[in-house]
């Protein structure tokens, strides 16, 4: 591994509140800025059949988003078909998820100078009955950055995600609020609150996208000074 490579993790405040787009985004941020970038999603569910390979979608929008070619399997080396806790999948195709495991199967790319790491789900989701992915992201010398999915209970959520990355020693360089539902009610004063409890940078506020907006056209709202 490039040792002045800096690694970081992407984690959320729950599932589908748009992790991949940001970490798209931020890809594309990054590589404006002329950071040579990859980005990978170690663990993948919800996977369809591409010229009769499984591939997941989350997967490969990170491989388009970044400025260096990797191949599939170095983006997503663990994929499953059915769209249930990762977990689960593994288990049910008769893999076994750890810490060791990941350790072994994620690669980083020496000519990356950032390698954006995207989690599944939330920041504990579980890799088997006793390990969860935060134990492989503090092991693996992974700085964290937080997608805050802007909806009723994010407050909670959030601090909930930021004193256990603390509580581990991990620094988080920065949070994103991303309407991904749409409109919050009360939604600057939620933000503010989080800006106010979150030692950690906000690198960018982002409305709901139509379906048509890409990742490129965010990645202009996104303030990426502090990851560089």
């Amino acid at each position: 591994m490039n040792k002045g490579q800096r690694k970081i993790f992407v984690t959320g405040t729950d599932t589908e509140i748009g992790k991949t787009f940001i970490s798209a985004a931020l890809l594309r941020a990054l590589a404006e800025k002329g950071c040579k970038v990859a980005g990978l999603k170690p663990i993948a569910s919800d996977a369809q059949p591409v010229q009769g390979v499984m591939q997941n979608d989350d997967a490969l929008q990170l491989q388009k988003a970044a400025n260096l070619e990797l191949t599939y399997d170095d983006v997503n080396p663990f994929c499953f078909e059915p769209a249930i806790a990762p977990h689960i999948a593994a288990d049910l195709a008769g893999v076994a998820l750890s810490v060791e495991r990941l350790q072994q199967s994620v690669v980083f790319p020496e000519q990356a100078e950032l390698v954006l790491t995207e989690g599944a789900g939330g920041w504990l989701t579980p890799l088997n009955h006793k390990e969860t992915y935060a134990d492989w992201v503090e092991q693996s010398g992974h700085e964290v950055l937080l997608v805050v999915g802007m909806k009723l209970g994010c407050l909670n959520h959030a601090m909930l995600t930021v004193r256990d990355i603390e509580r581990r020693g991990l620094k988080l360089v920065g949070w994103v609020a991303n309407f991904a539902q749409g409109k919050m009610n009360m939604a600057e004063d939620n933000i503010q609150w989080l800006k106010s409890n979150i030692g950690a940078p906000c690198l960018g506020i982002v409305p709901q996208q139509n379906a048509s907006q890409d990742a490129d056209a965010v990645s202009q709202l996104l303030d990426v000074s502090a990851l560089l």
